[in-house]
């Protein structure tokens, strides 16, 4: 039987986007360092001849242009991933419109605004509160969403969601919408052990499981019959990210725990698997209607 196809993602940001970093450099001048933590990234990806999409922050498509058209070009996928990094229910409606307008204008800068089709709020902060962006992503001709987590955590997740990708229903996000006309969500990747659903998807849990146990875990999803979908980011990836002394010890070890061996787990990732852009495992090839 042919291994299934599995998505591999990488969310475009610097390391002062993260969530429990940013309020602690919004008055500052951070230095940039996104183009330093995506080159190994990258070059993996060369290596093994791996094609992902990329989520990517406006304000990354604003300052490296070039980064991003290098990207695009090299036929990896470019998807949204907001503005300002800033979750769905801190926007409200009347600003999450601004920053999608604001992305698209940087990024038919670089590359045709067609292609990008998909979607991730920040943070995964897609559920009941914020559940009025769905129709909004319509309205801008996205095909795809890749933000909700079938888990709770203590920052985000929708506990009773699809765990495979379903059609999304902007009037109750658990119910799939299977043969609509709306958005296809694309969740992130849970395992059930003993009822008790536990998130492998990447990011925070790449870094934290053993590196053999993860690999058994997505495995076993495969085995399932459903594809998975994994995410991470540069600045966890790279081991010259900057330390804030002010996080509490609980936000440092969020951030910071696993950073120097998440390179090697996303190698064996490539040598164990088949992985490819969202879009390709999802089938979409149908271009965006731009507004």
């Amino acid at each position: 039987m042919p291994r299934l196809l599995n998505a591999l993602s990488i969310d475009l940001e610097d390391w002062f986007h993260a969530e429990l970093v940013r309020p602690h450099v919004a008055h500052t001048w951070p230095q940039r360092r996104v183009e330093w933590a995506v080159a190994p990234i990258l070059q993996l990806l060369e290596r093994y001849d791996v094609r992902a999409t990329f989520f990517v922050v406006g304000d990354v498509v604003e300052h490296h242009p070039d980064l991003v058209r290098a990207l695009f070009e090299a036929g990896h996928e470019i998807g949204c991933h907001g503005w300002s990094h800033r979750m769905l229910w801190d926007l409200e409606p009347e600003l999450f419109a601004q920053e999608l307008e604001r992305f698209d204008r940087a990024a038919q800068k670089v590359m045709p605004l067609g292609e990008i089709i998909g979607y991730r709020a920040p943070s995964f902060s897609l559920d009941e509160r914020s559940a009025w962006a769905i129709d909004m992503l319509l309205e801008r001709g996205y095909r795809y969403d890749s933000s909700i987590y079938p888990v709770r955590t203590p920052l985000y997740g929708l506990p009773g969601a699809p765990d495979r990708p379903y059609g999304l229903d902007a009037g109750d996000l658990r119910r799939d919408a299977e043969g609509s006309e709306g958005l296809v969500e694309f969740p992130m990747t849970a395992w059930s052990l003993l009822g008790t659903a536990i998130p492998i998807s990447g990011g925070t849990y790449m870094r934290f499981l053993p590196q053999g146990l993860w690999r058994v875990m997505l495995n076993k999803v495969n085995q399932e019959g459903r594809p998975f979908v994994i995410y991470a980011h540069p600045w966890e990836l790279d081991s010259g990210t900057p330390r804030i002394e002010k996080l509490s010890f609980g936000e440092r070890l969020i951030t910071y725990h696993g950073i120097d061996s998440a390179l090697k787990k996303l190698e064996m990732l490539l040598q164990t698997f088949r992985l490819a852009p969202l879009r390709t495992v999802l089938r979409l090839p149908h271009e965006r209607v731009a507004p």
